[in-house]
């Protein structure tokens, strides 16, 4: 089970975006992540007549390593470490390690 999912909220907890919030848009392999607003770089396009595409420059959000994200705990207003445990009726769920709340999925 990955503790770190599509649409979570994530806080940056190293490297130029440090402290910055965002949403997670997609899982890059087993080890990235995509956060909207998050490492954003920009990137020289080449125009293509053929598809009416204009060139230039365009802002791109570039994957960040999940080690350098930590799941935000909205009760805390902090980044949070994040554990399985399993129900009774056998569901895997997620939950704060802080506070011990399950992460609303």
């Amino acid at each position: 089970m990955q503790k770190i999912r599509k649409g979570d909220e994530v806080i940056v907890i190293a490297g130029k975006d440090k402290g910055r919030r965002g949403v997670v848009q997609k899982r890059v392999g087993a080890d990235r992540v995509v956060v909207a607003g998050i490492n954003v770089v920009k990137k020289h396009v080449r125009p293509n007549p053929l598809k009416g595409e204009p060139g230039g420059i365009v802002p791109k959000e570039m994957p960040i390593h999940i080690s350098n994200v930590m799941l935000f705990n909205p009760k805390t207003q902090k980044g949070d470490r994040v554990g399985i445990k399993v129900l009774e009726d056998g569901r895997k769920v997620r939950f704060f390690k802080s506070t011990g709340d399950l992460v609303e999925a």
